[in-house]
């Protein structure tokens, strides 16, 4: 169903244009997660449900995926306005 924002955002992951909100990289140390659990997750996964923020009416993706051991991670993600993909929270399934 949305394909094309998964290899855009899977896109984003490869070349590097990304970035992590403070509260995913707490979410991350706190499950024990490194970079590449989230990078895995992004390009092993697919997008299970896409919801509008009302504060700003941008769309948010739930992605689910595995990580490099095999867990499976949920990543909240968004494409900013700048491009970039920003990942809102990560946590484990």
């Amino acid at each position: 169903m949305y394909e094309k924002t998964l290899k855009t955002i899977q896109e984003k992951i490869r070349t590097r244009q990304y970035v992590m909100t403070v509260h995913a990289e707490e979410e991350m140390d706190d499950d024990e997660l490194s970079i590449f659990d989230v990078e895995r997750a992004i390009l092993t996964g697919t997008i299970i449900a896409r919801q509008e923020d009302h504060e700003t009416t941008e769309w948010k993706y739930i992605l689910s995926g595995e990580t490099v051991h095999g867990l499976r991670l949920i990543v909240v993600a968004k494409l900013s306005v700048t491009s970039k993909l920003v990942i809102i929270t990560v946590f484990l399934e």
